[in-house]
């Protein structure tokens, strides 16, 4: 916009000359109050308090504070100093620290008249971290110099205590100021090593409390990834044997579907991975022994694991070269992966460093190789683990479908009042993908329920058999409660035709018992679609979804037979000992029984295809003519196989 449009703008707003006066004199004889007072500079301590949260994230709590000073123990015990870390954290909020360490230096001064002892817990940027001498390399969380110095600036009170070589050192802190320095000859019982004990300045935290849950937590899982260390909290001890120790944890309660977990320890990495029957992904992944929440590392794990098992999954044909790669979703579901990684020059995004920004990554490599190993050692784990990422694929292009599907004015979860939701259980995505089972009765629909996959198939419960569409009049069909549900489930109005993004479901399956009520019931559904809609059969939408008629009870497993004809087949080859039984009906399986039989890779599915023959078949055997109905009955029949 030029300037003389925006100056004509400008008097297009006021009214008068008096306007533009009192504007100019808002504009140019405002009191302004900016002075040179303004600008401060504020000293270390100062700005700390003045702004805590940006060098400790979450203030909510001072538990940042106890994680500095756990560091620099861990740090110590990391480099051969120490074995055990005594932690105490009182209900009152006073907080104490000790380490088994070597300590510090004992009244070594420096050019600003304080000890080297003081300085560390009082001057900014003071560290023994700094040098490149390989000391802390690789094993050190602190970097900058920070850490301590928040402890004292942001506590009411602190004593810092150090021993070495004999001689001890104290420094007492009242809000960040040293007021007590103390040295001498230590007493012959003393260890060496540093004892902390600070009480957080509740002013700049929520709470003031330490909290011992969290705490217990994270020694939980510290003892863990370091096997050597020795943790008390409170007087609770707390040590662990390997990284493994964490696996059980973390997993809760899904049952690992693989027999062996992959390990793996080198001077760079320390991880444990295992596969489990759940969904959700569990990667915890620590850094220099601190928890980190994203980063460069996680990315390289998660990238490595997926190449390496797309991979193997080719070379051992669950994938064929012309499938697409499985993704890291799919790979990752179940996954229990927990890991340290030792890491020089790391970059954090913060004091708090939960972030990082960059870092070596060449752990990787070894990651990868070590994996392709334990791959071809555990081939029936690493089956079981791209069998289910390949389930897993399958369900989220499923969702991706349903999710199209509701886009597309499908709607997710479409539960109209009218419908009855004692009988119907809608999918929970409709639309062209889902499809309706139809079953006979509450106790049948109730398992059916359990062992369905909910994002596609919804559950219509009848009451006993359909009214035959084929041998009644309309006006008593049309105020059928069951003729009403089954159409308004499908969201089709009888005698008018449809469109396909108005269907709730794109098809029926017929759920009954493999008997001749069954397939009665069957008959009579089938018929209620010819005389309102033959549409939806001539579209091939109508289904027959088998149940089995017999289940063979074996030691470890059971086997599903849907006809006469196949049972009779297998039984010559059953091994000794299994029990055949002949299902009762639908009711009586259970919900178990039902997923493994009529889901998945047991699942038959027919579709029931129409044909001019079929449709005179089905109007003869269902329709009003009583006599058309006999004369077929005994022109198809064979009655001299039937049993008196």
């Amino acid at each position: 916009m030029s300037i003389a449009i925006i100056g004509i703008h400008f008097l297009l707003t006021i009214e008068n000359e008096n306007d533009i006066i009192s504007i100019k004199e808002r504009r140019f004889m405002a009191k302004n109050d900016y002075t040179k007072e303004s600008i401060q500079s504020l000293t270390p301590r100062e700005h700390v308090r003045k702004r805590p949260s940006m060098y400790c994230g979450d203030t909510s709590t001072p538990n940042q504070l106890m994680m500095e000073l756990f560091s620099n123990a861990l740090d110590e015990h990391n480099i051969g100093h120490g074995d055990t870390i005594d932690v105490s954290i009182d209900k009152s909020g006073l907080c104490r620290i000790e380490d088994f360490a070597q300590g510090f230096l004992v009244d070594e001064m420096r050019d600003d008249g304080k000890t080297v002892f003081q300085a560390a817990f009082d001057t900014m940027n003071t560290s023994g971290k700094y040098t490149d001498d390989g000391v802390y390399e690789g094993s050190s969380l602190g970097l900058n110099g920070i850490g301590t110095k928040l402890v004292t600036y942001l506590s009411k009170n602190v004593m810092a205590e150090t021993v070495r070589e004999g001689r001890w050192e104290c420094n007492s802190f009242s809000d960040g100021v040293l007021y007590s320095h103390q040295s001498g000859d230590a007493k012959q019982t003393a260890h060496t090593g540093t004892t902390v004990t600070y009480l957080p300045d509740e002013q700049f935290f929520g709470t003031g409390k330490t909290s011992v849950l969290f705490f217990k937590k994270f020694f939980n899982d510290i003892t863990c990834i370091c096997p050597t260390l020795t943790v008390f909290l409170n007087g609770e001890k707390i040590s662990h044997n390997s990284i493994e120790d964490m696996l059980d944890e973390k997993r809760g309660k899904d049952i690992e579907i693989v027999g062996n977990h992959f390990v793996m320890n080198t001077d760079k990495i320390n991880l444990a991975m295992t596969f489990t029957s759940g969904s959700q992904a569990k990667i915890i992944p620590y850094v220099n022994y601190g928890i980190t929440s994203s980063g460069p590392h996680i990315t390289g794990i998660k990238s490595t694991l997926t190449r390496v098992f797309n991979n193997w999954a080719k070379e051992n044909n669950l994938l064929t070269a012309k499938d697409k790669n499985l993704d890291g979703a799919a790979i990752q579901e179940g996954i229990v992966l927990v890991c340290n990684i030792n890491s020089k020059g790391v970059k954090y995004n913060a004091q708090v460093k939960d972030d990082i920004i960059d870092m070596d990554t060449s752990f990787t490599t070894a990651l990868g190789q070590q994996l392709e190993v334990w791959l071809d050692s555990n081939p029936e784990d690493a089956k079981a683990i791209l069998e289910k990422a390949i389930l897993a694929r399958k369900a989220a292009e499923a969702a991706k479908r349903a999710r199209a599907a509701v886009k597309n004015n499908k709607k997710r979860g479409n539960k109209v009042k009218i419908l009855n939701p004692d009988k119907l259980k809608d999918a929970e995505f409709l639309g062209q993908d889902s499809t309706l089972l139809v079953v006979e009765g509450l106790s049948a629909g109730a398992s059916m329920c359990v062992a369905r996959e909910i994002d596609k198939y919804g559950i219509l419960m009848l009451r006993g058999k359909l009214i035959n569409a084929l041998a009644n009049k309309d006006d008593r069909l049309l105020k059928n409660e069951e003729i009403q549900l089954l159409f308004k489930a499908l969201g089709i109005k009888p005698y008018e035709d449809y469109e396909e993004t108005n269907l709730r479901y794109g098809r029926i399956g017929i759920c009954v018992d493999s008997d001749s009520d069954g397939y009665h019931i069957g008959l009579l559904i089938a018929s209620a679609l010819e005389h309102f809609c033959p549409k939806f059969i001539q579209e091939n939408r109508l289904c027959w979804l088998r149940s089995p008629l017999y289940i063979v009870k074996g030691k470890d497993k059971e086997q599903y037979y849907f006809t006469d004809q196949e049972m009779d087949a297998a039984r010559p080859n059953l091994p000794a000992g299994v029990e055949v039984q002949r299902c009762k009906g639908l009711g009586s399986l259970s919900a178990s029984q039902a997923r493994n039989s009529m889901f998945g890779e047991n699942q038959h599915m027919d579709v029931l295809i129409p044909t001019d023959k079929t449709k005179n078949k089905l109007i003869t055997l269902m329709g009003s003519n009583a006599d058309g109905r006999k004369n077929f009955i005994f022109n198809n029949i064979d009655f001299s196989e039937v049993k008196e």
